[in-house]
């Protein structure tokens, strides 16, 4: 591009008039959606199974049995959980004095001790903050505890959500969780195992990321 070129384009910019559309500042534009409890998690499930999640439901009691049937049947060898993540601890208690066939591991030391072993397990665990119902979306907010990578670098991610923690909206969860005072560092929105179609155009799955996401909704009974 020459200096004319350029300087007209620039030109153009800085004499553009100001964009007049409208803007919303009604909130129960947005707010429409207001679906019970149980259509909140029959669309999140709706929406995130056409794009390759996989949705078990279960409860507190049974979830540690159906978590070990799941990776069991999936051939993992290996899991790794945060340290601490409480619900995630109720789950797996006394994992090691069980003859499971899947070894529990704990993200217990900084990432420089143990990048090695995070890159070799087959599967990583993690609490969630909740999911939004119209998009599908679950919302992780990463610590030095359970840090994101633990939602990233093994090939299947299992994320636990308890049916209490669905919103209607990714505004609803905002203010309901008042992000105004005190604003998530990494908040992460998960939708479906990761995905590309930068390849000949077609969708591919696993390419920066987990090849499965499996969402265990933790019921009350």
């Amino acid at each position: 591009m020459n200096k004319i070129a350029k300087q007209e384009i620039l030109d153009n910019l800085r004499n553009a008039s100001p964009s007049k559309g409208d803007f919303v500042t009604d909130n129960s534009v947005i707010y429409d959606k207001k679906w019970t409890q149980e259509q909140k998690i029959e669309r999140f499930c709706q929406v995130t199974s056409a794009v390759n999640t996989q949705i078990k439901q279960t409860t507190l009691h049974d979830a540690q049995r159906d978590l070990i049937d799941l990776l069991t049947e999936k051939g993992v060898r290996h899991l790794m959980q945060g340290s601490p993540s409480p619900i995630a601890k109720e789950i797996t208690d006394n994992w090691t004095a069980m003859d499971t066939g899947v070894k529990l591991r704990s993200f217990d030391q900084k990432i420089e001790a143990c990048k090695e072993e995070l890159f070799s397990v087959d599967a990583s665990l993690t609490t969630t903050l909740g999911a939004i119902a119209e998009t599908g979306s679950l919302i992780l907010w990463p610590t030095r505890e359970e840090p994101r990578l633990l939602s990233l670098v093994p090939p299947i991610h299992v994320a636990l959500v308890y049916e209490d923690r669905f919103f209607n909206t990714f505004l609803e969860a905002i203010e309901q969780e008042q992000w105004t005072t005190h604003m998530p560092t990494n908040a992460l929105l998960i939708s479906g195992p990761s995905k590309t179609s930068d390849i000949e155009q077609e969708l591919c799955y696993g390419v920066h990321g987990p090849k499965e996401l499996v969402v265990m909704i933790i019921r009350n009974n």
